[in-house]
């Protein structure tokens, strides 16, 4: 699907949709926790149906609300160990979803149930190690890397699993929500710097929720390098706290909070949370960084233009926030850079080649280096057609910057969006957007 979007400003005010980040850890520990668990979750989306699928094949039922999702668990091998038991050799399709299978990937090893993980799209090639080696070490057996299905095999054990903090955050959130199916204390020893770490926070608070305690404190990995260590204690594993809820995605709402940044009278986003374990929210400290009015609220956060000018911004926490400010950045004035954003070459697309690619296509400057972008402000984009590349952020990304365009934009395969946010181009519209979509 090909969808052009006109010239002109978003204005308005749009309710964000449902933290996929967030969802992905309820749905699992529900499916995981004895007793029926109602997820109050407003949206959906093709990563989220992903790891409900998977959910379902290996035994869990999740059913569809009116506010969300209510989940009857993997059924368990007997009401006193409360202790899930998968389906045999249950076939995992991961869709385009990398949470979905580095997560799954050591649930399935801790249940040792004999899954097999599939996925479309780059997911064969984003890398699954050393996750994939410490599971190894720990007693799963798997097929080998790059080849999908991947097979697992064996079972993993508890015990202490070593991983460096520069590579997938993942990682340890899979680690960390497989814990109490290994039957012992799991420690996970993560090597500083950790990248991403905001995602951690989010699972170790969705693991609360289900009765998990996760103890943090600082240790020294094998080569004396300093590190922290997450260790998870769940003799009785996960307990279900019967409901709970899905707060609003600072990632989605980030694109709108861009729009209202680059012009028109503001945009403000409701249902966000300002004090979110999501590492995204920092998206309104760097949108006034680059000159723009942030409003915050305690219904969620608006911006609106101002003399938006170049910054210097570091994204190793917040990777995905470099689309939305990639937009913003190019109509500053001056030349913004954004650093520690190496792992976005390994996303739907090699991220930082597609923003740069989509920004120049539309008339702008855009640079890739080592670790970033360096992003050369213009008054007014000229307009034009944007590949998405199968990527969900790059077509929201085109959209926003219409906002600044003389002409047109329209933006190749577009459908992609539903990856992450369905309705992007409905909301769009809502906030004043003129959308034409062509089958």
């Amino acid at each position: 699907m090909n969808v052009t979007v006109q010239p002109g400003p978003l204005t308005g005010e749009v309710r964000a949709p449902s933290s996929k980040s967030e969802a992905h850890r309820l749905l699992i520990c529900a499916a995981l926790a004895p007793g029926t668990t109602d997820i109050d979750c407003t949206s959906t989306s093709d990563d989220i149906d992903a790891t409900i699928g998977c959910l379902e094949a290996l035994g869990a039922r999740v059913a569809r609300t009116r506010r969300g999702f209510r989940v009857v668990p993997v059924p368990g091998t007997s009401a006193s160990d409360n202790r899930p038991e998968g389906r045999r050799d249950a076939l995992l399709d991961c869709g385009e979803s990398g949470s979905t299978l580095r997560f799954l990937l050591p649930v399935a090893a801790a249940l040792g149930c004999g899954a097999r993980l599939t996925g479309h799209g780059r997911l064969p090639q984003r890398p699954l190690s050393p996750l994939y080696e410490q599971l190894q070490a720990h007693g799963a057996e798997l097929s080998p890397q790059g080849v999908m299905p991947l097979v697992v095999g064996g079972r993993a054990r508890a015990g202490r699993y070593a991983l460096p903090g520069d590579v997938s955050s993942q990682y340890v959130s899979g680690l960390l929500m497989a814990a109490p199916l290994m039957g012992g204390p799991v420690e996970v020893l993560v090597r500083e710097p950790i990248e991403s770490r905001p995602y951690i926070d989010i699972t170790v608070r969705a693991l609360a929720s289900f009765g998990v305690e996760v103890s943090e404190s600082a240790a020294r990995a094998a080569v004396g390098a300093p590190a922290r260590s997450f260790v998870a204690s769940a003799p009785r594993g996960l307990t279900s706290p019967g409901t709970v809820s899905v707060g609003g995605d600072w990632s989605g709402a980030a694109f709108w909070l861009a729009a209202g940044a680059l012009a028109g009278d503001g945009v403000a986003v409701s249902g966000l949370d300002l004090g979110s374990a999501q590492g995204d929210r920092q998206v309104l400290a760097a949108l006034a960084l680059l000159g723009a009015r942030v409003l915050r609220s305690p219904e969620g956060a608006a911006c609106a233009p101002d003399h938006l000018r170049a910054h210097d911004l570091s994204v190793a926490s917040c990777p995905d926030l470099v689309p939305p400010l990639a937009a913003v950045a190019a109509l500053a004035e001056g030349v913004t850079r954004i650093r520690g954003a190496e792992r976005l070459r390994l996303k739907e697309s090699d991220r930082l080649e597609t923003i740069s690619a989509a920004i120049n296509a539309l008339g702008g400057h855009a640079t890739v280096v080592d670790d970033g972008l360096d992003i050369e402000g213009v008054s007014e984009l000229a307009g034009g057609t944007v590949d998405a590349a199968g990527d969900h952020r790059i077509a929201m990304m085109a959209a926003v910057l219409a906002c600044r365009c003389a002409s047109p934009v329209t933006i190749v395969g577009a459908e992609c969006v539903s990856k992450s946010y369905p309705a992007f181009f409905e909301d769009c519209a809502a906030l004043g957007g003129s959308v034409r979509k062509e089958d």
